[in-house]
């Protein structure tokens, strides 16, 4: 991929399909960067701000909207992710971490199905890439029986679609493995304490640029 977008240094994404854990170890890595006294921030996708609330509810099937709108929607969120006051490019520009629970992977994916791949990417083409991306890979069974006891599923947590899902992440990934992101793949069907320690052998490297002496 020549044409690829600069990489963003300090920038980490989490990608994976429903239920494979990015949220749990979202979390845990938080708590520990803290406990380290290194800067950062966590964030997800869709965010929490206006154009992520209505992406929600078009992912609870409250508010229905065409395949496309939902991608246009999705660029936007991300856009507003990263340049709005205290996104990412703040926090890079301060000198900290920006760890994401998804970005442009996700969307290419997850809408390259429901829209083709070409209209994703094209929404996609000129985003900025992160430093690294840690893989969540975990099998179909395993993330839908994490969600079983969920209050209630988006239009996309079911069996087939997931299934579709892994398998275009697996391409995605693919696509860019001569960009220049370092991309990690996890086993998340592993317990969370091994799993954390798995993230945090990938993200180490990246935070440890801004370590204070004697910590590890």
């Amino acid at each position: 991929m020549s044409d690829a977008p600069r990489i963003l240094t300090g920038f980490v994404v989490f990608e994976g399909i429903d239920g494979s854990g990015t949220s749990t170890q979202l979390r845990v890595l938080d708590a520990r960067l803290s406990g380290l006294g290194i800067p950062h921030t966590v964030s997800a996708e869709p965010t929490d701000g206006p154009v992520g609330k209505l992406i929600r509810d078009a992912l609870a099937g409250r508010t229905p909207l065409l395949p496309e709108t939902v991608a246009r929607l999705f660029a936007a969120d991300r856009d507003e992710h990263l340049r709005s006051t205290g996104g990412i490019l703040d926090t890079l520009a301060q000198g900290g971490l920006a760890i994401s629970d998804r970005y442009i992977f996700s969307s290419l994916a997850y809408q390259g199905l429901t829209c083709g791949r070409d209209f994703p990417r094209f929404q996609n083409a000129a985003f900025p890439l992160p430093e690294l991306v840690v893989y969540f890979d975990v099998r179909t069974d395993t993330s839908m029986s994490r969600m079983a006891g969920r209050h209630a599923l988006d239009i996309y947590e079911n069996r087939d679609f997931q299934d579709r899902v892994a398998d275009e992440y697996r391409a995605v990934l693919d696509s860019y493995a001569s960009s220049g992101v370092a991309i990690v793949r996890v086993d998340a069907s592993l317990p969370v304490d091994l799993v954390s320690e798995a993230v945090w052998a990938a993200v180490h490297p990246v935070a440890g640029r801004l370590l204070r002496p004697g910590t590890t």
